[in-house]
């Protein structure tokens, strides 16, 4: 099926719903989601924002300010770290995606929706998700996996739509920089995450910081070795970082890759 005859396909999953609250976090995926959804006639929708201090502050802004420029009805939930996951456990998605749907399925019932959706989309069923169990016990809906629409998918048709989100990257929280058993504080989240805004600012739109202890690892994609490898630009780069506290600043030689923090622990 093509990609215009997915979306009409969503579109008849959405509209099926009759009312539904959506999970947006201001990536790519749940942004387009309530795009499509808030364009449907008769679908009554609302979007809920969980805000933690491991989430991307930029992308929390970024919904608020979506759903008010569309007229969206949104709700934005605060929480802190969970107990559960303040160790930074290896189950630590499955833990936070549970304590998320929890608070939006509140919302979800306090104001009369029908349904939970999710941004979460075709590929994201191969790959390692573990918060996936997490949806499937707090019943929660992916139309956009059952719309099989693919991320690449999502990302034309986002463009097409004119969303500003479209070519953002891929953006896990914040505590995949952290190896796992690290135990995690807003301060240390908060500073890994000025920390990679720095790098992206120096034109490293794929990176990752890892941050182990007082020393950065920086994984990015392999097309920007070159760039990375000019003196100035290292300098500018390691300067910065230090000037936040961290004492030493390493270029991974793997590069950029998924999931790479959850084959290491640390004691």
């Amino acid at each position: 099926m093509s990609a215009a005859g997915k979306l009409e396909k969503l579109k008849s999953i959405l509209s099926g719903t009759g009312s539904a609250v959506i999970a947006l976090s201001g990536g790519t995926d749940s942004t387009f989601l309530l795009s499509v959804a808030a364009g449907l006639p008769g679908l009554r929708v609302m979007a809920v924002t969980v805000s933690t201090p491991y989430m991307f502050s930029s992308e929390v802004d970024e919904a608020v300010l979506f759903c008010r420029e569309r007229g969206v009805p949104h709700r934005l939930v605060k929480f802190d770290i969970p107990e559960a996951v303040r160790e930074n456990p290896p189950e630590r998605c499955y833990l936070c995606k549970t304590e998320v749907m929890r608070s939006i399925k509140a919302v979800s019932k306090e104001e009369g929706y029908a349904f939970v959706l999710d941004g979460t989309n075709a590929d994201d069923l191969l790959d390692y998700r573990p918060g996936l169990k997490a949806l499937e016990e707090a019943g929660v809906r992916s139309p956009l996996a059952e719309a099989r629409l693919t991320k690449e998918e999502i990302r034309a048709l986002s463009r097409a739509a004119g969303l500003a989100v479209s070519d953002r990257p891929a953006n896990a929280c914040l505590l995949t920089r952290f190896p796992h058993g690290t135990t995690i504080s807003a301060a240390e989240l908060r500073r890994a995450e000025k920390a990679e805004q720095i790098v992206r600012d120096e034109g490293f739109t794929g990176v990752r910081v890892r941050v182990h202890g007082e020393i950065v690892r920086l994984e990015i994609w392999n097309q920007h070795f070159e760039q990375i490898a000019r003196k100035e630009t290292r300098t500018r780069i390691a300067s910065a970082l230090k000037e936040l506290g961290y004492r030493y600043i390493t270029i991974d030689a793997e590069g950029y890759r998924s999931g790479s923090m959850n084959k290491t622990t640390e004691s």
